[in-house]
């Protein structure tokens, strides 16, 4: 039996240009792409501080999860992927504040740079939905 696929979108036009999705659900299943700490109308938040920058990336996953039937709680890895890999510890202690209970498996890794060179970090998460919620 094939598993239905929904598309989470945010509305970012870039989605469309691109041809991504903010997340995507099949099954139980649920993947939220790279996050970027940018507000509404595109413009990045946080410039130069990782920890609100991470908090940004994580309030935008959150809403994702949740237009996909899920929450943070169903959170199973997160990849925090960073422009300085010495800010880590910031980067972090924001995860936290998300992940505390969920205590998913985790990837910190350090890249060259953004398309945004304002970005100090994005986020990717898998999550799991439990007890098969549709």
């Amino acid at each position: 039996m094939a598993q239905e696929r929904q598309l989470i979108s945010n509305g970012n036009p870039m989605e469309e240009i691109v041809g991504f999705s903010r997340a995507v659900r099949v099954g139980n299943f649920i993947a939220v792409g790279g996050t970027a700490p940018v507000d509404a109308e595109g413009k990045t938040v946080g410039i130069g501080d990782v920890r609100a920058q991470t908090r940004q990336c994580f309030e935008i996953i959150k809403r994702a999860l949740e237009d996909a039937g899920s929450g943070l709680q169903d959170i199973v890895r997160t990849r925090v992927i960073l422009t300085d890999i010495d800010t880590w510890r910031d980067a972090i202690e924001a995860r936290k504040e998300y992940c505390r209970e969920s205590r998913p498996v985790d990837t910190i890794m350090a890249v060259s740079r953004f398309v945004n060179p304002e970005w100090l970090v994005e986020i990717e998460v898998d999550a799991v939905v439990a007890g098969g919620r549709p």
